[in-house]
């Protein structure tokens, strides 16, 4: 199924995802002309643009507890050193996950390697996240991983090869 992502703020910068990948690039009005009859349009308040590449994951999610919403009142929601809490793997790995929703609304669709913690690492392979050396690039062919961001920089949308991931309520 095609979908056409259509960035309110920037016409220039539409794309069309076929699957998982890029399968166009252009201005809204020529791509919409072309794949309208087939494509499902997503339209977005703010800018598309590549997705947000975190070089310093592997910090973040093997060093850091991302605590439960249930542990706020005794831990807060803010990240803690992992020390500071008993570790297990089920934790480590639901710590990761809660870690990646947060790059996720961040926008962030790659992230640095490689991770040792098992866990960490089956939920960053899971989160369809992906791991690499840089930003991803946002070119025709290419795993479809973008967002889009409203005027103050802020995340509205985040789209992993071609999976809406994340959407500000």
């Amino acid at each position: 199924m095609l979908t056409l992502h259509r960035p309110l703020a920037n016409d220039a910068a539409s794309v069309v995802v076929d699957g998982g990948h890029v399968l166009a690039l252009g201005p809204y009005e020529e791509l919409r002309a072309e794949h309208e009859e087939r494509a499902r349009v997503r339209e977005w308040d703010g800018a598309l643009v590549t997705g947000r590449f975190e070089p310093d994951a592997v910090r973040l999610l093997e060093t850091l507890y991302w605590p439960d919403p249930r542990e706020a009142d005794e831990l807060g929601l803010d990240p803690l050193d992992a020390g500071s809490v008993p570790m297990t793997d089920a934790r480590w790995g639901a710590s990761a996950r809660r870690g990646l929703q947060r790059m996720l609304g961040r926008g962030v669709t790659s992230v640095a390697g490689p991770f040792t913690r098992v866990p960490v690492e089956r939920a960053v392979r899971r989160s369809g996240v992906l791991v690499a050396d840089g930003p991803p690039i946002l070119i025709p062919g290419a795993r479809a991983d973008f967002t889009v961001l409203d005027g103050d920089g802020s995340c509205v949308v985040t789209v992993v090869e071609g999976r809406l991931v994340y959407r500000r309520a």
